[in-house]
């Protein structure tokens, strides 16, 4: 790959935001300071634009194998790093279910020869795959996924003995999904009776609702309290979820850890009128307080981590009525954009976004010389024009279902280069034809 000098670059990283120039040989950052040279070097000059640490994306579901037609892991992974997103770990939800180590390293197979980004999975939990658990290496992929509420085929774990077990029977993250499964099926029938399976899509957070979110959530808190488990709760939604994490002790030694999507803290209820099924997403986007709490609980800590639960459906399907409409949408090439934007309106700083997407995922999973601007870590960057407006349309939108959440939306940044493992793979809406994705390591 040869060597490639970074001038006049703003990084942000650790906190804090510095001028200086970057020196990749190969795949690492091999010198970062002032007035750099190289001779020979590839130089790129980025006249004072921010160059960011490449996103660490901790939750999508990419649709492969078996559900191809919504994404794929080329398609997607292509559109993440065109968001700057250059690191992602993806669900076990496909078809087949990644519920066996055979089905993982299947995957991790089929990510070899497609993914543009650097790449892991999680392994899904079930009712009777315990034994499968107990076997995986810590080092082998990110984490444990457990769906605590519905989900497809049989990884929803309702066997309270099972979970247990699981919680007893890894050292690695178990990821969960929580939602009480109970509590929505009591609420969809209440809304059944009166409407049918054409349910108004606004009733959605009602249906899965704070009462089902807050009930799992502390169902699963209080396991992992109980075990010593290391938990990770996924897409928090509700203010009053925020309430059962911790924020007066560092991330590193922290048990039990929360997520917050970036539809959560974007959208609120008064968004189903016009944008319908598009933000129908499990759990539900919930009320304006709700998403004022979760950016409290992102600005203070109680949040560690902002993902996208990259979900994409083919518009034919999100257009069915409530019950056949399933649920998800897709959002890694807008997620940065949209936290720079929230940035430019003052709600969160842009050195707490990147502690957000980029230092908290690497440490939290304990990834290896990821996600962050340091001499001897992998070269994943993300060079960011903060006064590039541009809107989001059809023309521009790379998902293989062809749109977006934010179709219509005005942003003032724009990703312009995406670095992964030292190869300029994203280049003002190019790609290199060449991929330079790594399987992601783990220092545990």
């Amino acid at each position: 790959m040869g060597t490639t000098l970074i001038k006049n670059a703003v990084i942000v990283n650790e906190g804090a935001r510095f001028e200086s120039d970057i020196l990749i040989q190969d795949d690492i950052i091999a010198k970062i300071g002032s007035n750099l040279s190289s001779s020979g070097a590839k130089i790129l000059d980025v006249s004072g634009n921010f160059v960011l640490p490449g996103i660490i994306d901790d939750q999508v579901h990419f649709r492969e194998p078996g559900l191809t037609h919504k994404g794929d892991i080329a398609s997607e992974s292509r559109a993440a790093i065109a968001g700057g997103i250059t690191s992602y770990m993806e669900q076990p939800n496909t078809n087949p279910q990644t519920t066996t180590i055979e089905k993982l390293e299947q995957k991790f197979e089929l990510a070899s020869k497609k993914s543009y980004a650097n790449y892991s999975f999680l392994f899904g939990g079930t009712n009777d795959n315990l034994e499968e658990i107990k076997k995986l290496d810590k080092y082998a992929c990110s984490g444990v996924k457990l769906f605590l509420g519905s989900s497809t085929g049989n990884m929803l774990v309702d066997n309270e003995e099972v979970l247990e077990r699981i919680f007893r029977n890894t050292e690695m993250v178990i990821s969960a999904h929580c939602e009480d499964e109970k509590t929505i099926r009591e609420n969809t029938q209440k809304y059944k009776a009166i409407y049918g399976d054409d349910i108004p899509v606004e009733f959605h957070p009602l249906i899965r609702s704070e009462q089902a979110c807050y009930l799992s959530s502390s169902r699963a808190i209080a396991l992992a309290e109980k075990t010593g488990a290391r938990l990770h709760v996924f897409h928090i939604s509700t203010g009053k979820e925020t309430h059962l994490f911790r924020n007066d002790i560092p991330l590193e030694q922290k048990k039990i850890t929360a997520e917050v999507c970036i539809h959560h803290l974007w959208f609120s209820d008064k968004d189903y009128t016009e944008k319908g099924m598009l933000i129908k997403w499990n759990p539900a986007i919930k009320t304006s307080k709700d998403r004022n709490q979760l950016w409290q609980a992102l600005l203070d800590d109680r949040i560690d981590v902002v993902a996208t639960d990259h979900a994409p459906h083919t518009l034919e399907e999100k257009k069915n009525n409530y019950m056949k409409a399933p649920s998800g949408g897709p959002l890694v090439q807008h997620a940065l954009t949209a936290m720079l934007e929230k940035s430019l309106e003052g709600k969160i700083t842009v050195e707490k976004v990147i502690e957000k997407m980029c230092h908290n995922p690497a440490k939290l999973f304990q990834i290896e010389k990821r996600g962050y601007i340091k001499e001897g870590y992998f070269a994943d960057l993300a060079i960011v024009d903060l006064n590039s407006p541009w809107k989001v349309d059809k023309n521009n939108i790379l998902y293989k279902c062809s749109w977006s959440p934010f179709d219509g939306n005005k942003f003032r940044t724009k990703v312009t280069h995406t670095f992964v493992n030292g190869h300029l793979a994203y280049d003002n809406g190019k790609f290199s034809s060449f991929r330079n994705a790594k399987r992601l390591t783990f220092d545990r």
